[in-house]
């Protein structure tokens, strides 16, 4: 190989972190067994997205709620932590009254398995559900929703400041996207009009 120039490259090994399948064990996919929600604070999902801001990366945590498809709570951040998670829960818990044992679906990111957002949603009695290993569809709400961002807002624009990147996100999830944008899923009714059509 020497000879030829060539180079070897080794195997990157991974260790198996201690607790990680009970930890898993704990956090299985609530979802697929309780069908869909029958009213407003019965489940919520979670997930994480990037946004470019000049030259760097911001993160966007949102929070919604599956009955309207109603986004309940979002933070942005430079960070993509478990303290960006938790912000985004709170504004969630500042605006809504949850269920009892109410389902907080989110992916197996360490910034939902960390003990600052779990030990929250323990403090509030709501239970926390994860996808299954690999399926990323599990959490395919959240999907649509970043997909529908990303197609009406981000794409083909430039943001040159986080204030900039923040009054935009207002704007699209309070007045447009929760307000005015229609669903098929909902009747063809934003996700306000329907929560009020349901009261």
């Amino acid at each position: 190989m020497r000879d030829a120039g060539l180079v070897g490259r080794a195997a990157t090994l991974y260790r198996r972190v201690p607790g990680i399948e009970k930890f898993f064990a704990r956090h299985q996919n609530l979802r697929a067994d309780s069908g869909p929600p029958a009213g407003v604070n019965e489940q919520w999902v979670a997930d994480l997205t990037y946004i470019r801001v000049a030259k760097e990366w911001h993160y966007l945590a949102t929070v919604m709620d599956v009955y309207s498809r109603r986004i309940v709570g979002w933070a942005l951040g430079k960070n993509k932590t478990a303290e960006l998670t938790l912000r985004a829960l709170k504004q969630a818990l500042r605006v809504r009254v949850p269920q009892r044992r109410m389902i907080f679906h989110s992916d197996r990111g360490s910034e939902y398995g960390a003990h600052l957002l779990q030990n929250e949603l323990e403090r509030h009695g709501i239970r926390s559900s994860m996808n299954r290993p690999g399926r990323c569809t599990d959490n395919g709400h959240m999907e649509s929703f970043f997909h529908s961002l990303k197609a009406e807002l981000i794409h083909g624009e430039e943001f040159n400041t986080e204030h900039q990147l923040r009054l935009a996100l207002s704007g699209y999830i309070n007045q447009f996207y929760n307000r005015s944008r229609l669903h098929s899923g909902l009747g063809y009714l934003s996700p306000v009009e329907y929560e009020r059509m349901a009261a």
